[in-house]
């Protein structure tokens, strides 16, 4: 299993040094756009991209299915909840008591943009790349619908949490990580589709947080006591809209 342990730790290795630099950098309560922030999730999603086309990097990707195969016994679909745990852990957090950086109106109007941000950049992506995923089902394998989900999750539970404690963040990522490795344990997906997804989900939240503050004057400028939000969803296979009520 030395496959799972490099490819978490590469990409906890990506995720914690996201977040010590953005800690550097966030002074407020909301976050003010910072290139530098984008740098290692772009540098995932570039990784991601190049790996398409080069024969190096699709050996690689060959080795790991090859390996991964080896040691396959049968398949586990806790990848299809796991995907969900860090966003949803923010709400649980919050029903316990725990309160995050927003409020419930604010919070779920970022989750909502960085879904939407990240949704359609996925579905962009999957339907202009056509690569064909690992089992040979379909070709739509890049990038990872999954992953990009729960690392969009993980960033969200560290923004909103990381002002009590660093760990919260930490476990999503760790939770993210474990969910793209077992899209390439299930034969779902490639390295390359993993890695790309982790770091569009990263910064699909990141550009949520700075577009909030201008959504919010735009968009949501009544103080009314009922709030209606809409929230999409995209699981790879899937579309759907979830809607919440706050009176």
């Amino acid at each position: 299993m030395k496959v799972f342990f490099s490819i978490v730790a590469l990409l906890s290795l990506f995720s914690v040094s996201a977040q010590i630099k953005s800690d550097t950098i966030i002074q407020d309560q909301r976050l003010k756009f910072d290139y530098k922030s984008l740098i290692i999730p772009s540098i995932l999603v570039g990784y991601g991209i190049i790996g398409i086309e080069s024969d190096g990097i699709k050996y690689y990707n060959s080795e790991i299915k090859h390996e991964l195969n080896e040691n396959i016994d049968e398949k586990f679909t806790i990848d299809d909840f796991s995907q969900y745990v860090p966003f949803v852990s923010v709400y649980a957090l919050n029903g316990l008591g725990l309160q995050g950086k927003h409020d419930f109106k604010d919070r779920t109007i970022i989750l909502a943009t960085a879904y939407l941000l990240m949704g359609g950049t996925v579905y962009a992506l999957k339907t202009t790349t056509k690569v064909e995923r690992p089992d040979g089902s379909t070709n739509n394998s890049f990038p990872s619908g999954h992953t990009a989900t729960a690392f969009m999750g993980a960033e969200f539970l560290y923004q909103e949490y990381k002002d009590i404690s660093v760990w919260y963040g930490i476990t999503g990522y760790l939770v993210a990580a474990g969910t793209g490795f077992f899209r390439m344990y299930n034969d779902r997906h490639w390295l390359t589709d993993v890695v790309a997804g982790a770091g569009i989900g990263i910064i699909s939240t990141k550009v949520a947080y700075w577009l909030h503050p201008v959504i919010e004057k735009k968009i949501f400028k009544s103080k009314k006591k009922s709030n209606k939000i809409a929230m999409p969803f995209y699981n790879g296979k899937q579309y759907g809209v979830g809607v919440a009520i706050t009176f």
